[in-house]
């Protein structure tokens, strides 16, 4: 029951943002993380460190259901060219 009322404020929030042509500064942003890579020899080099990006999870949550609604329009007018 939660679920569903979550997932129904989320669908008025993202539709009300693409309506009004409104995207969030905060859901722009994403955190990058820096990890050593393990047994190097020279920590000076770039090439020494791992670049994890972290996206803002309402994001991607945003993002699969734009999909989801993209992905079923096509199908239903046949957009999609399968061999």
């Amino acid at each position: 029951m939660v679920i569903l009322i979550i997932a129904k404020n989320l669908a008025e929030a993202a539709s009300n943002y693409f309506i009004n042509g409104i995207i969030l500064k905060s859901l722009k942003e994403f955190i990058i993380v820096v990890l050593r890579k393990e047994e190097k020899k020279n920590y000076s080099l770039p090439g020494s460190y791992r670049l994890i990006a972290l996206e803002n999870t309402l994001v991607k949550v945003l993002e699969k259901y734009i999909v989801n609604i993209i992905s079923e329009v096509a199908e239903e007018y046949r957009l999609f060219l399968w061999n």
